[in-house]
């Protein structure tokens, strides 16, 4: 099989994986089953059938609005697909059919979620990061972490360093602002999330992973602030920032870390 079949049918496999993420985030901080119950229209309440849910090309088709009803489909619902999509066709390209492969792409649509949930509805369930740590530490030494080639016991500790790192430095930065300012700077759900990020990747990316969502994080409130979207104060929830900057690190952490240790070590 060419390369660039087997990568198309890897994003076609993002595309379906994408379309169920949606029903996750739709679902789960409702409360509601996310295996039960068909796939209804917000508006109209109509039940959606297959030609309905095709990932990306029913969004495409019918221009972004309900066939029964006509109201607007939400854009986040082609924008979750197709991103899942690319990122399971650029994982498959740059580590092949391996278990390395498999992992990550699982590792990006949990980030998906947590990104997406979080960035809505300014939470980030422990339903998702309570789970995927346990996960994420059972698939350590074949994921990203060990890469098949660390023994069990390095690639187990590594895990356990890089969720040490990420959840202590924002549990001092939470705590830290309930001593200082009194009030959270961040939710203990960042916390569980850093916790996670850092057995997903280790400890050298997670170090880059808090400097790229620290970083990126404090510019972008800058210029919320600057150009008055947001108010100084007003909350921004920290959670995508974490996501982005983790699915940099899941591709290029350790890379960014020798050149900027090569450039200022």
């Amino acid at each position: 099989m060419s390369s660039v079949v087997f990568l198309g049918f890897a994003a076609l496999f993002g595309l379906a994986i994408g379309s169920f993420l949606n029903v996750v985030i739709d679902r789960l901080p409702a409360g509601r089953p996310i295996v039960k119950g068909r796939s209804q229209c917000d508006s109209c309440g109509h039940t959606l059938g297959p030609w309905d849910l095709a990932p990306v090309a029913s969004y495409l088709a019918l221009r972004g609005r309900c066939r029964y009803c006509g109201a607007a489909i939400p854009r986040r619902i082609l924008l979750v697909e197709a991103a899942n999509g690319l990122l399971y066709a650029f994982a498959v390209g740059l580590y092949g059919a391996t278990p390395l492969s498999l992992i990550t792409m699982a590792y990006l649509s949990i980030l998906i979620v947590v990104f997406v949930i979080d960035l809505e509805r300014q939470l980030i369930l422990n339903v998702v990061t309570l789970p995927s740590i346990a996960l994420a530490l059972a698939a350590a030494p074949w994921g990203p972490v060990g890469g098949g080639s660390l023994s069990l016991k390095d690639a187990y500790l590594d895990a356990a360093y890089g969720a040490a790192l990420g959840g202590a430095v924002l549990l001092l930065i939470y705590l830290g602002a309930l001593f200082i300012m009194r009030r959270e700077a961040l939710g203990l759900g960042d916390v569980k999330l850093g916790a996670l990020l850092g057995v997903m990747l280790g400890f050298v990316p997670t170090v880059v992973t808090l400097d790229i969502a620290f970083v990126g994080g404090g510019l972008l409130a800058l210029g919320l602030w600057l150009f008055k979207v947001r108010r100084p104060g007003e909350y921004i929830p920290f959670g995508p920032f974490l996501v982005g900057a983790a699915v940099v690190s899941l591709f290029w952490g350790q890379a960014l870390f020798d050149w900027y240790w090569a450039l200022f070590g």
